[in-house]
């Protein structure tokens, strides 16, 4: 199975790589106010792709923290718990003590 992924990521890195080859003209990118960039057009994509995934990336970052937050809150929940759940168990394993003998 690993090494169909690998033939499999060779396979599309010689796609992407051919891709690469062929878009090497180049192209104009305008943006608002007359601002303009220029570059080869695979140098393009490959900035913009790089800057959408940054953002993704960006974008689920609170969500990561959140998660990791309440993954401590319950792991600290869950160590009460057992050490309740102990002391339970070692109060049921001592023998029963007898009543107090009141000497009258």
């Amino acid at each position: 199975m690993k090494i169909l992924f690998r033939i499999l990521a060779a396979i599309l890195f010689i796609l992407f790589f051919g891709f690469a080859l062929k878009n090497t003209q180049e192209a104009a990118l305008r943006f608002f106010f007359d601002y303009e960039i220029r570059g080869p057009l695979v140098m393009l994509l490959l900035a913009f792709f790089i800057g959408g995934a940054t953002l993704g990336i960006l974008a689920m970052l609170p969500t990561l923290f959140r998660y990791r937050r309440e993954l401590g809150r319950h792991k600290k929940t869950l160590v009460g718990i057992e050490q309740e759940k102990a002391q339970v168990l070692k109060a049921r394993a001592l023998p029963p003590q007898p009543d107090s003998v009141i000497n009258t």
